[in-house]
């Protein structure tokens, strides 16, 4: 008779990867390898209809996503439309309507090289920003640390 015994903790499991199985889009004008913002077809296909809901006008308006101070980690994400582009905002059109991201300077600092996705699960249903510069997230998932 063989007898088996564990001798120490069982390996952690990888985490998933929240973007296995999409499809993340690169703003026109750039690479794939710019650390730019990326979004995955869910996100636009859901800044899409959100915006014809507003009536935010593709031509002019976008969707502006920043930070700011506070949260549970410290900064917190910040998402809305905008009429227009500000002065020193960087811009990403994406897709063959060419819908706009606005980012300004300051958020940039921390958003660059980051994925916005949308999920819709039994549980949750809203914009992932998966954010390679988050050092630590609180479980709501809206605010980080970097």
């Amino acid at each position: 008779m063989t007898t088996l015994t564990q001798i120490g903790a069982p390996a952690p499991a990888e985490p998933k990867n929240p973007l296995d199985g999409q499809v993340v889009l690169t703003a026109h004008g750039q690479s794939a390898t710019q650390k730019g913002i990326q979004l995955t077809e869910r996100a636009l296909a859901r800044i899409r209809v959100a915006m014809a809901k507003e009536n935010v006008s593709p031509v002019d308006g976008g969707l502006r996503v920043g930070i700011q101070g506070g949260g549970c980690s410290g900064l917190s994400y910040n998402i809305r439309f905008d009429s227009q582009a500000r002065e020193r905002d960087r811009t990403y059109e994406f897709g063959d309507d060419h819908i706009k991201v606005f980012v300004d300077p300051k958020s940039f600092l921390y958003l660059h090289g980051m994925v916005l996705d949308y999920e819709t699960t039994l549980m949750r249903q809203g914009f992932n920003f998966i954010n390679p510069n988050s050092t630590k997230s609180c479980g709501c998932g809206s605010s980080f640390s970097a």
